[in-house]
């Protein structure tokens, strides 16, 4: 472990001596859209979704369908109770056959119930990964332009880089730039 944290350490410190690999800003510009000359960027994906106009607006989509999803599902917690209630208040005139089958038909009414809601969440978070899997469609030109302005060859996500200079790092630019070109995404 302790060699090949050693050898990550100095292929990194080979890395950064090279010339080639250092950052360059272009002349009297600041850290702007196309400022940063870099064969390597980085970029934060989370970040670039949940901060852009684009993925904003899936996250109140599917924060309204999830909060219309937790109250339904308070609903029929409490007639699911209530209806328990009742069969509990009905056990004392039947015979153990007849509540036995109540029971059980409550039973798998719960167990229905349950699936099926159940079923609803997974397609809200299904919903959401077919959304970033669109932006992500939608994003790549817009990162191949960002791409091409700063001379790079890849864009790497940045939690997966141990280290790196901030001035490759284009998650800001890629948000504007995104959200001029894409918007919201909702037409």
């Amino acid at each position: 472990m302790r060699g090949a944290r050693l050898a990550a350490v100095v292929a990194l410190a080979a890395l950064s001596s090279a010339p080639s690999l250092h950052a360059q800003q272009t002349p009297g510009a600041g850290l702007d859209r196309g400022s940063v000359i870099s064969p390597v960027l980085t970029i934060d994906s989370e970040r670039l979704f949940l901060q852009s106009a684009f993925g904003r607006r899936v996250a109140a989509e599917i924060e309204a369908k999830g909060a219309e999803l937790t109250a339904e599902n308070r609903r029929i917690e409490a007639d699911l109770e209530a209806e328990e209630r009742e069969l509990t208040e009905k056990r004392a005139t039947m015979s153990p056959e007849e509540f036995r089958e109540l029971a059980d038909a409550f039973d798998r009414k719960v167990q229905d119930t349950r699936q099926a809601q159940s079923a609803k969440g997974r397609a809200l978070n299904a919903l959401l990964e077919q959304e970033r899997e669109v932006f992500l469609n939608a994003a790549a030109p817009v990162l191949e332009r960002l791409m091409r302005e700063a001379e790079a060859a890849v864009i790497l996500e940045r939690r997966s880089v141990f280290v790196s200079a901030s001035a490759i790092e284009i998650t800001d630019d890629a948000i504007a730039l995104l959200d001029e070109t894409l918007g919201s995404g909702d037409n």
